[in-house]
């Protein structure tokens, strides 16, 4: 969105609005910009949530765990959890015989895997960035 039509929005002139944001951004409040791209339109309409518990949580094993996740494309998200489970992940499927694939061929491999839970969502109610006051 253009500097003045932010201005406009908000009642402040286009040098002021051009000013703030680049104190956010210098402050890091601002972390980059980009484009969300459909999961659905790339033919991963289905979100399954899995709960992945590991053997054990050595330092070592949790960063090779870790290392694997980030190097998946099927695996959207990953949480370091409190609680039963280590980790939480999001993995974007086309369907279930999809997931079947994920599941045998990704997180079943994944280093130091003892137990894997996973849940599909029916649908997204709300998915949004927060914003101050927003």
């Amino acid at each position: 969105m253009p500097h003045a039509e932010i201005g406009e929005r908000v009642g402040l002139s286009t040098s002021s609005v051009h000013r703030r944001i680049r104190a956010m951004e210098q402050d890091g409040v601002i972390q980059g910009y980009g484009v969300r791209i459909s999961e659905a339109a790339m033919g991963r309409s289905a979100s399954v949530f899995v709960q992945v518990t590991l053997k054990n949580q050595q330092d070592d094993h949790l960063q090779a765990f870790e290392t694997a996740v980030k190097h998946s494309p099927d695996i959207a998200a990953c949480y370091l959890m409190t609680g039963e489970a280590d980790y939480l992940l999001r993995v974007a499927v086309k369907d279930t015989t999809d997931y079947e694939r994920v599941h045998r061929d990704v997180l079943t491999r994944l280093p130091n895997v003892e137990r894997v839970i996973s849940q599909f969502a029916i649908r997204t109610v709300c998915q949004k960035n927060l914003v101050p006051g927003g």
